[in-house]
């Protein structure tokens, strides 16, 4: 009896908290089973990850090693290291022609520490928070465990997939929101907001009180048009970047975020106590990723041809309905003249024609049972591999 008591005691010290209990993150999963597949001898096509093929700049990579050949790499500031918050705010003045003080920018682990940042800093327990479908599944994963409410609002081809203020509006109405996020380019759609509909819904958003955050982690990945940023919009947005995707650094794990001010210091405080500081390697390098502009340039171009490989192959493969693919390197196609389950079609594509894809139930829990999301981020080789291989696998 007693033996039974201690055993069920040490049980529950073991037993995971409520808030751990999300969703996995799906195409980390569907990469596992790609590994088995290789691992025993078998040749995946990877079009399931957001993950370039190409390396970081040459720029970031020499930084790296003369900053390992010096012997220390030291905690830095919890806001980063100076130079490279003034080197981003500069690349505002550059690229997008705003000025935005050095002091707001704070360097993160990643966009995904600065997400986790952006919600504790701007949200309660229990707020409501609004995200898109289809969208990027950690949205609604962290601020569910972080204790927020995400609210789901469905997009339609009619707006290219894109929220719109009247939108978020009817859902403030029916339940009072606290804030909103949105990404442009898209993940999983590749689709991209005009500068129209991007200020019509931050101007909807502040009028209603509502926190308005802008992933623009695929920024520089346009291709139908120029990305607007929100910080040319609105004073009081809070925008999320990274490293990661334009400048070919997943690995390195280092992005940023520009905060309206007011949330600076307690921004700063959370870093201080969650991470101290990003790793001092991966900022050194991220600073001088920005001088291999032109070496980025051209794997876009890269992109841009396995664009054009997908947009006419997967057609002819049996694929024909896909969402504009805009920018940043997916494209969203409805598979459902084949299946009502994407997560068994990506699996047995997976399986049999070793072309590993993310199934969309994954990015919408609505709808995504018709869709698959495709990388078009590796080599145009494997492009047309792929296309050849699932036109074989449909057939």
């Amino acid at each position: 009896m007693l033996e039974a008591t201690l055993r069920d005691r040490v049980e529950r010290l073991l037993t995971a908290s409520g808030r751990s209990d999300v969703p996995p993150f799906m195409v980390m999963d569907v990469m596992a089973a790609a590994a088995r597949i290789e691992a025993a001898g078998g040749h995946v096509i990877h079009m399931e990850v957001g993950q370039p093929a190409a390396s970081a700049p040459k720029t970031a990579i020499a930084a790296a090693h003369t900053a390992l050949e010096s012997g220390r790499i030291d905690y830095t500031s919890a806001l980063g290291i100076v130079s490279l918050r003034e080197r981003i705010a500069r690349h505002y003045r550059d690229t997008y022609g705003c000025a935005v003080n050095a002091e707001r920018i704070v360097v993160t682990t990643g966009s995904s520490g600065a997400f986790i940042l952006a919600f504790l800093a701007m949200f309660e327990p229990g707020d409501r928070v609004a995200v898109t479908v289809p969208g990027y599944p950690p949205y609604r994963h962290i601020l569910t465990a972080l204790g927020c409410e995400p609210v789901l609002i469905e997009t339609s081809s009619a707006n290219r997939h894109a929220l719109t203020g009247e939108a978020l509006l009817s859902a403030h109405r029916t339940r009072p929101l606290k804030g909103v996020l949105v990404g442009s380019p898209a993940n999983p759609t590749g689709t991209m907001m005009s500068r129209e509909a991007l200020a019509g819904l931050i101007t909807a958003a502040e009028g209603a009180g509502i926190r308005f955050i802008s992933d623009e982690i695929y920024h520089g990945l346009d291709y139908a048009f120029p990305a607007v940023t929100a910080l040319g919009l609105s004073p009081h947005a809070l925008v999320i970047n990274s490293f990661s995707k334009y400048f070919c650094m997943t690995g390195w794990r280092v992005g940023w975020m520009v905060v309206p001010e007011p949330l600076v210091r307690p921004i700063e405080r959370l870093q201080q106590n969650l991470s101290i500081s990003v790793p001092a390697l991966s900022q050194i390098a991220a600073e001088a990723a920005f001088d291999g502009r032109a070496e980025m340039e051209a794997i876009k171009r890269g992109y841009l041809e396995n664009r054009q490989i997908l947009i006419e192959g997967l057609p002819k493969a049996g694929l024909d309905k896909f969402l504009p693919a805009d920018g940043a390197f997916y494209l969203y196609a409805d598979v459902s003249a084949f299946t009502s389950d994407s997560f068994e079609f990506a699996k047995k594509m997976l399986e049999q024609a070793h072309v590993a894809a993310t199934p969309g139930i994954d990015f919408d829990p609505l709808h995504g049972h018709q869709f698959v999301r495709f990388s078009y981020a590796r080599s145009a080789d494997d492009m047309r591999e792929a296309v050849a291989r699932i036109a074989r696998w449909l057939a």
